[in-house]
């Protein structure tokens, strides 16, 4: 009897002790330290060349900031910038971006400058891509270069994971967005001891870049939407709907990522794949006006600022020329991440539900198509409840949002995602 007791005792996940984890300390501060300078540098550095290109130049020459002529100028002009960048630098600013996500590939060091010129260039010149993806891959490069030659005994896993949460960290402003992405990966990883042994040194780095970006730079999310206060059962409606509306317009630019990808594919060079690529972007800026421009922090931003400042109409055109731009900029090589401009069609299309039904609030609309087109683009369901929380701060959206990404993630789970093979079919 005692033995058949023993046998169905439940098993114990070993816990590290602690002398195990205190050394992954001062690597993971270094990690975290050096992994947000090196983001708040490269998005200082474009914003000052996005200041004379999009500012200084068209004042100089007495041509409208954003007036069409000079939008089509500067896509295209990104487009060859990027594309000589593409052909020309050695390593040839890294692996198709199409075939990229948040999980970064090891990139060998050759390859990190002209990977961090073509994603400064593109971040300045308004193609609607974010910083992640490429800044993540360098940022994962270098720490594993730098680590395998400073600590070469620790195992060379370790520093990619920490690269990568501490780039999220500092994305985010928060190590909380790092700690939810690592608990998807380690989801689908087989691991040894409890979650938060594994996340220890991991969260240690994105605590560190977090508190370093936000010393120095203030990062906030945070849109100043009216307070929902306490939800009604409207709300909790509005939210199902707009969260599932998010994720199957999110699906309609997911279909269609191979298709066109495998369009500017045929291009062959980069020179012709990148300057078309920025030809199709000015058409869509002309049709969309500067604000579906650059990776969309600011302008959803200046959306939420006045929400009942455009008709359902605008807001609608500014959602669907927004996912095809992010559409188009992710297929013909430029170097960026699709979260970004991802928020900008969920706030947009949000804001447009709003315009159309005044019983719609603006923060579940703006949350609720955030929650809806994240999860659909990017296939994390974490980091999508997230971003559409953070972006409100009221805490009676989180249950909506919670109920809301149900049937959303129904109609997105099992279906494509928006990455490709290196054969250009789509991942599942």
């Amino acid at each position: 009897m005692v033995q058949d007791s023993a046998q169905q005792a439940p098993s114990v996940t070993p816990a590290a002790p602690a002398r195990a984890l205190l050394p992954a300390i001062l690597p993971a501060l270094a990690v975290g330290v050096i992994s947000s300078l090196l983001l708040v540098g490269v998005e200082v550095a474009a914003e000052e060349l996005e200041d004379v290109l999009w500012r200084t130049v068209p004042d100089a020459l007495g041509i409208g900031r954003y007036s069409v002529a000079w939008m089509f100028v500067m896509l295209f002009a990104t487009g060859v910038a990027v594309g000589l960048v593409v052909w020309k630098v050695p390593g040839h600013a890294g692996p198709d971006p199409a075939t990229v996500g948040l999980d970064a590939p090891i990139l060998p060091p050759v390859v990190l400058p002209g990977l961090l010129l073509a994603a400064a260039l593109m971040l300045a010149g308004g193609p609607s891509l974010g910083p992640e993806n490429p800044i993540i891959a360098v940022n994962v490069g270098l720490a594993v270069w730098l680590g395998g030659r400073v600590l070469p005994r620790a195992p060379g896993r370790i520093w990619p994971a920490l690269a990568e949460a501490a780039t999220i960290g500092a994305l985010f402003g928060t190590p909380v967005a790092a700690a939810l992405v690592i608990s998807e990966v380690l989801a689908r990883q087989e691991t040894r001891g409890l979650l938060w042994d594994n996340l220890f040194a991991p969260l240690t780095a994105a605590t560190a870049g977090s508190l370093t970006v936000a010393l120095i730079d203030h990062p906030s999310f945070d849109l100043n939407l009216p307070s929902i206060g306490r939800p009604g059962w409207s709300d909790l409606l509005a939210a199902i709907v707009v969260a599932s509306a998010g994720a199957l317009l999110g699906m309609c630019a997911v279909r269609a990522f191979p298709y066109v990808h495998g369009a500017f594919r045929r291009l062959r060079h980069p020179m012709l794949m990148l300057p078309a690529g920025g030809i199709v972007l000015g058409g869509l800026a002309a049709l969309g006006g500067h604000l579906t421009l650059f990776k969309g922090l600011d302008e959803i931003a200046e959306l939420a600022h006045d929400p009942d400042g455009w008709s359902a109409g605008e807001f609608a055109v500014m959602t669907v020329v927004k996912l095809a731009a992010l559409l188009v900029a992710a297929s013909c090589g430029f170097r960026g991440g699709r979260i970004f401009p991802a928020v900008f069609v969920g706030t947009a299309l949000g804001l447009c539900a709003h315009a159309l039904v005044s019983g719609v609030h603006p923060s579940v609309g703006v949350s609720a198509g955030v929650l809806g087109v994240l999860l659909a683009i990017t296939r994390q369901g974490w980091i999508s409840l997230f971003v559409a929380a953070v972006l409100v701060a009221s805490p009676g959206i989180i249950a909506l949002l919670c109920v809301a990404s149900l049937p959303a993630w129904l109609l997105v789970t099992g279906r494509p995602q928006m990455q490709l093979r290196p054969d250009g079919t789509s991942l599942r």
